[in-house]
């Protein structure tokens, strides 16, 4: 009550001061607590999102849940499936109460149903990345403990790679076909076909809690072997309530095209249920048929990751650009410039830029609509929800300490490493199976002696008017010159250029001189050369001398990850040697007032030392 009567007054105060964005702040706190409450009010009942579900299979049976390709299937539809996935399971032998069973499928029906019907016989899913292979694959399923593997019929070449490891540890392995002739494999479609479709009893599930797994999740592994993070059913609908914040309604037809493995597209499946939306999934993410695919389906709302906009940017103009009904845009990782001509190009579309990560105990949404924000710094919810922008040693890789041994906080403007306070109502539950690597992530003594923060990694900076901005990764930013460089600003500069399409920017070594200096991996507008003058006059006039790219590399195609992010691991470790590197390179010449061709001479020359950079 008392916290309710001091939001009053807050909110009164917001009307004396009439501060531009105040009421909006409020109204996002507000909204925030009364989603832990909805959440904590579950907690007590032991109600899942699957209950949630089979309440909407009851008010809304016929309502279209899902449209992939040309089939439509409905929450009846979708329970109907789901049972017979669940009795399939059972019958089998292979899967019991409480065990974790690894999906690994591409995007396709078929994936909410099987995870639909392991919940409801009380078990968890492990979402393996269906682009992983060999070593990496055996790695993730290990992480999980799964001991029952379930694989689309596409990937059968794949798991019989790993076929003998994964026998030697006496795993059930199904593939989604009616028949299968591989010794020790099985079909399961046949079974799925034959079970019954009947409602399973709720006590078959009864063991699950909120703090139960509902999903293993794998983070994208840019920086190694990707780790397994356990969501619990509290966190999967701490999430998937986060959606009720930016407006969506019934109405909504929301357009899916991000992989079902990766939190941000399964989470963007399940939290559907709650308003009972109707999802169009896509198997693969298509640029050319993005907005074609809007048009056939009167999508409402999208969903992006990454680069998906900047590709769609790059696609060629139409005519009907501003032909659809989206109005709405959410995502993670969506740059100013992009943001920008993405809105001016295909009309007045509201764009809710999420920040958060599968792991962390903190997620936050631009509600204001600021180009390039990821929310807003601002006190009520810092105390309601700690968090800090500290300073971080970029060579050293880890936090400034003061003479106290507390960490230190940033000032306005300037980019620090965001930790948020891990506490009983905001826990981080680490990595499934690697104590190691969880312990890595917490920060301890952070402000006070004995308290516990999460590294979450990022780089983040709060600008005059309080609004958040993501920088980098910490590992993505590097150390030139006794100054640091934030990589997506310097890539920002670069892809302007009129001949560049994209640019993935880093930081190599150079032998004989420390830290790193800048290097950007471009790829070419489609029948443009490399204007190297254009681009050298482009970073000499937006860039510091320091955080201009020294080499650049001219790829035909950029590197991503599943989620669309730049791979940079490899291009780090590859470096600069002509040597080695078919792709076209070239070095900026002060003199020149250009960027030249590499040559294995001029490489000889930088190792010796006779070429200053």
């Amino acid at each position: 009550m008392l916290l309710w009567l001091g939001c009053a007054a807050v909110i009164l105060l917001g009307f004396l001061f009439r501060h531009s964005y105040f009421l909006q702040d409020i109204k996002y706190v507000i909204d925030k607590l009364n989603l832990k409450r909805r959440i904590w009010r579950y907690m007590q009942t032991n109600y899942l999102i699957v209950d949630l579900f089979l309440e909407r299979v009851k008010t809304q049976p016929h309502k279209p849940f899902i449209r992939f390709k040309e089939e439509t299937f409905t929450y009846q539809d979708a329970d109907v499936h789901s049972n017979k996935a669940a009795r399939a399971f059972l019958q089998s032998g292979a899967v019991r109460e409480g065990d974790t069973v690894a999906l690994f499928l591409a995007n396709e029906p078929l994936f909410p149903w099987l995870w639909l019907g392991l919940v409801k016989i009380g078990c968890s899913a492990a979402f393996l990345n269906y682009n992983i292979r060999s070593k990496s694959l055996l790695h993730c399923f290990s992480c999980s403990g799964a001991k029952t593997l379930v694989a689309g019929e596409e990937l059968q070449d794949a798991v019989e790679e790993v076929l003998p490891s994964l026998l030697e540890q006496q795993v059930t392995v199904f593939i989604l076909t009616d028949r299968c002739k591989i010794a020790g494999v099985q079909s399961f479609q046949d079974k799925m076909k034959q079970a019954s479709s009947e409602p399973l009893s709720k006590e078959l599930r009864s063991n699950l809690t909120l703090q139960s797994p509902a999903a293993y999740i794998y983070t994208s592994g840019t920086t190694g072997l990707p780790k397994a993070v356990a969501v619990s059913h509290a966190k999967l609908w701490g999430y998937c309530l986060i959606m009720a914040l930016t407006g969506v309604t019934s109405e909504d037809v929301v357009y899916n095209s991000l992989p079902l493995y990766h939190s941000a597209g399964f989470l963007g499946l399940m939290q559907c249920s709650d308003k009972g939306m109707t999802v169009v999934l896509r198997s693969k993410f298509s640029a050319s048929q993005f907005w074609d695919d809007c048009r056939k389906y009167d999508v409402t709302v999208v969903q992006y990751i990454g680069e998906i906009v900047r590709y769609l940017c790059n696609q060629p103009q139409k005519p009907n650009d501003r032909n659809h009904k989206v109005r709405l845009a959410l995502g993670n990782g969506l740059r100013a410039d992009v943001w920008k001509d993405f809105t001016r190009r295909f009309g007045n579309i509201e764009v809710r830029e999420f920040y958060g990560a599968t792991e962390g105990n903190l997620a936050m949404l631009n509600y204001s609509g600021k180009m390039g924000a990821v929310g807003r710094d601002y006190f009520l919810h810092k105390w309601l929800f700690p968090y800090a922008l500290i300073k971080f040693d970029i060579e050293k890789g880890e936090p400034v300490r003061d003479s106290s041994g507390f960490c230190v906080e940033v000032a306005k403007g300037e980019p620090g490493l965001m930790v948020t306070k891990i506490l009983a109502s905001a826990p981080f539950s680490g990595y499934a199976g690697d104590l190691g690597q969880t312990e890595k992530k917490k920060l301890r003594d952070v402000f006070t002696k004995g308290d516990v923060y999460f590294n979450t990694g990022d780089l983040l900076r709060i600008d005059k008017d309080n609004f958040m901005y993501f920088q980098d990764r910490t590992g993505d930013t590097f150390r030139w010159k006794g100054e640091n460089v934030a990589t997506n600003e310097v890539a920002d500069v670069v892809s302007v250029a009129d001949s560049i399409e994209e640019a993935n920017v880093y930081g190599v070594e150079v032998p004989g001189h420390e830290g790193r200096i800048g290097m950007a991996a471009v790829n070419l507008r489609d029948g443009q050369k490399f204007d190297s003058t254009a681009v050298f006059h482009q970073v000499e006039h937006f860039l510091p001398s320091y955080a201009r790219p020294r080499f650049i590399r001219i790829q035909g195609s950029m590197d991503v990850t599943g989620t669309f992010k730049y791979q940079k691991v490899k291009l780090v470790k590859e470096g600069f040697n002509p040597n080695e590197i078919k792709d076209p390179l070239y070095i900026l010449d002060e003199k020149e007032k250009n960027y030249i061709p590499l040559t294995p001479d001029i490489f000889d020359s930088i190792l010796a030392g006779k070429i200053k950079i």
